[in-house]
């Protein structure tokens, strides 16, 4: 096996640093009397593999460009993106290089000047399997949650979000059988401080003893998040 790319093994950096890009979907929703398709858009953090999914109305140009403004409204500029040879893909890289005068792009090109976009070789659908993995994950959960895909506008964004939790609600690391061990690394431990949302904070009513607490905690979590998630990749 060849060893992982450097994407893959950045530890110190934040969350969705480096993200693979692709399009899940077409889903079907209820406009009025009409039917209309959307696609998922699904961002994978390479390092604690975490994803964001936002929604996409149609597969042109200026539809990808507002789903990565969203994203990185909500999660900050990505040092490298990594996505197929899609034409989407292809033709807003190349007018958010080239054409960013325009003032639809200006507002996000002082962002973008930063960002490396990598593309895939042609025809090796392989080297997108770190987030092809996880899109087939997200199919699975959302046709366990809703079979029926009865979904407007609303319905599909509120059931992408619970999928989205419950996908970065995973665990990352060994499940161990001794209590006293905690809970296994999620992603989102690393996005809101624990798998829940909910981050102890010491029970003490000195505040200085309560920041020792906090800190105590996330010492710990770093710990395990290096022994147990980090080395693991980087050595096997």
């Amino acid at each position: 096996m060849a060893p992982l790319p450097a994407a893959r093994l950045a530890c110190f950096e934040r969350p969705f640093s480096y993200v693979g890009i692709d399009y899940l979907g077409p889903m079907i929703v209820a406009v009025g009397r009409r039917r209309e398709k959307r696609w998922g858009v699904i961002f994978t953090c390479l390092m604690v593999r975490a994803v964001h999914i936002e929604i996409a109305y149609n597969l042109d140009t200026n539809s990808c460009i507002l789903c990565l403004r969203n994203f990185i409204s909500r999660r900050g500029v990505p040092r490298e993106i990594y996505t197929d040879n899609g034409t989407n893909f292809k033709a807003t890289e190349k007018i958010l290089r080239t054409e960013a005068n325009d003032m639809d792009y200006a507002a996000i090109q002082s962002k973008f000047d930063d960002i490396k976009w990598k593309f895939n070789p042609p025809a090796v659908p392989h080297m997108g399997g770190a987030w092809e993995c996880l899109i087939r994950s997200i199919k699975a959960v959302l046709n366990a949650m809703h079979p029926e895909h009865n979904f407007n506008d609303e319905t599909l964004r509120s059931a992408l979000l619970e999928v989205e939790f419950i996908i970065n609600s995973r665990q990352l690391t060994f499940v161990s059988i001794d209590a006293c061990d905690g809970e296994a690394i999620t992603p989102n431990h690393l996005l809101i401080g624990s798998s829940t949302g909910y981050t102890p904070i010491g029970s003490s009513e000195n505040l200085h003893q309560r920041y020792r607490q906090t800190q105590l905690y996330v010492d710990r979590f770093w710990q395990i998040w290096i022994k147990e998630y980090y080395c693991e990749k980087l050595f096997h």
